[in-house]
């Protein structure tokens, strides 16, 4: 089965859906997203969205805590822009009716979180995401130029090779035709062509055991523009978030906002003591990968399991006011945060790295952008600064769907694409082998790549994840695709990208932070 479409979107959140709607003004729309059409990473996004907003604030400011955050390794001219454009992207997604926060005069209620100079994070209570996700979906859903297609899974995008052409790396000229779609409720695979595509499915987190992230994040559309020989980059650069509420038997982890440190939240050890001020002069305010670090430290020397999160001088009408849905979360377990400290540990959050983009968007792959936190657009450098991440999913979605209006008319669909070739191919007798897999991978890259790294840790986890590389291969060679199947193939392929890009930086910088004196930055 194929269908044709002028844009298919890979991706429902905040990237995917904006760009739909800017660019479905004059053409056709196919939106793909592997389960519910509301279920991605910005949906579990707490915090805000960063954007220079009042006199006491200026570009430069942003532009420099961004920089600074990302240990200078940033692009700047791509800080510049992004900074630059935000208050016209946040508008705009105000005018597609996202709720932000107000203060009792009637201006918006600013936060400050760690690593922002001033306060200038727009948020809705602590589910931000959530409401920028609801207001993006109901203009989607009324538009009739775009068709969701919800529980279906990219499998891999088409190129030239499957057309019978050898493919590599070093070819100049790899054009995108579409994609290879499993519908996962009737396991046929359909074939999507599309003049344009468009890269929007979100992070890695699930390349870790613990992560804040949804279990749709498996890294599926790095994977598969890297399978397809286009260039990614900064895939070293884990953000681990330094507060997630400590419940080891909750996945994913339940997110601790940095927004409760900018309003006053202060990191303790299990004894009641403050440490971050060891760390860094901006005590528990310092950049993600700083308090992370200090954290994971501080776990070590004391052999916890967590430390605390202080918000018991907090008032509580105040607290209950901005972070509604943490406080539900601690009362439903026991932690009433006015009387207890809040235990917190570090999770993994976010993917720095991903495919290599311009300032437009595109790809090293013609007519393929990506846009979100699949895309590397050289934004966050080494770290990533909070509440830049959907200011630069609005920003790029924009500035794509720009650059792929000028272009739509001058592409042609390829037509002799052959549909999905299964032949040969017989159902997983054993499941056990993709879910105990799935368990050795995710434990390899958090025992030997998390927060701390050594050149000892990277070459096991290297040597390791190599073996069950070619189990798998071997597999997917002999099995019937599934959507399970296919998440294991694309997390081995973003831990082997992880371990590659770790190793082949010899320096400590930002999120990479090396053990080994002789490679830790002077």
């Amino acid at each position: 089965m194929q269908n044709k479409t002028d844009y298919l979107v890979i991706g429902s959140g905040i990237a995917g859906l904006s760009f739909a709607l800017k660019v479905a003004t004059n053409a056709k729309v196919i939106l793909v997203t592997k389960s519910n059409e509301d279920e991605s990473n910005t949906k579990y996004a707490q915090g805000g969205i960063a954007a220079v907003w009042n006199e006491k604030d200026s570009i430069e400011k942003h532009i420099q805590d961004t920089l600074s955050a990302g240990s200078f390794i940033g692009k700047e001219n791509i800080v510049k822009l992004v900074v630059t454009e935000a208050k016209a992207r946040v508008k705009e997604l105000i005018e597609l009716g996202t709720n932000f926060d107000k203060t009792e005069s009637g201006n918006y209620d600013l936060a400050k979180e760690g690593g922002h100079s001033e306060h200038r994070i727009l948020h809705y209570k602590d589910i931000t995401g959530y409401e920028i996700e609801r207001a993006l979906l109901k203009q989607v859903r009324n538009n009739k130029n775009i068709t969701i297609y919800d529980h279906h899974f990219a499998i891999d995008i088409i190129t030239q090779h499957h057309l019978g052409k050898v493919v590599t790396s070093q070819t100049p000229d790899i054009k995108c035709f579409g994609a290879y779609i499993l519908n996962t409720l009737t396991n046929k695979i359909e074939t999507v062509l599309s003049k344009l595509t468009v890269m929007a499915s979100g992070g890695a987190g699930h390349v870790y055991a613990t992560t804040t992230n949804p279990t749709i994040a498996t890294g599926d559309g790095i994977a598969m523009v890297y399978r397809a020989k286009g260039f990614v980059g900064d895939m070293e650069f884990v953000q681990f978030h330094p507060t997630s509420l400590y419940n080891p038997n909750e996945h994913p982890s339940f997110l601790i906002t940095e927004a409760i440190r900018g309003f006053g939240a202060e990191l303790k050890t299990q004894n009641g003591k403050p440490f971050m001020f060891k760390y860094d002069e901006r005590g528990s305010l310092a950049p993600r990968d700083i308090v992370a670090r200090a954290i994971d430290n501080e776990l070590k020397i004391s052999g916890a399991e967590f430390v605390y999160l202080d918000c018991r001088h907090f008032d509580r009408k105040a607290f209950i006011e901005h972070f509604p849905n943490i406080y539900n979360k601690c009362m439903s377990l026991g932690i009433d945060p006015f009387t207890k400290m809040i235990p917190v540990v570090p999770a993994q959050h976010y993917l720095c790295g991903g495919i290599l983009v311009n300032e437009w968007a595109e790809s090293t792959i013609q007519n393929l952008y990506a846009i979100g936190e699949c895309a590397c657009t050289g934004l966050h450098g080494a770290n990533r600064l909070a509440s830049n991440s959907l200011l630069e999913a609005a920003v790029f979605a924009h500035r794509a769907a720009e650059n792929a209006q000028q272009k739509l008319n001058t592409i042609d669909f390829e037509n002799n694409i052959p549909n999905w070739n299964a032949e040969g191919t017989e159902h997983p007798e054993e499941m056990i082998l993709i879910t105990q897999s799935l368990k050795e991978v995710q434990q390899i890259m958090s025992n030997y790549v998390g927060i701390v790294r050594s050149e000892l840790r990277l070459k096991r986890a290297f040597d390791r994840l190599e073996i069950l590389y070619k189990e798998n291969e071997a597999l997917y060679e002999e099995t019937t695709v599934s959507q399970k199947l296919c998440e294991l193939r694309n997390i081995i392929c973003i831990g082997y990208l992880i371990i590659k890009h770790a190793m082949r930086r010899k320096e400590s910088i930002g999120l990479h932070y090396m053990v080994d004196k002789s490679l830790r930055k002077k």
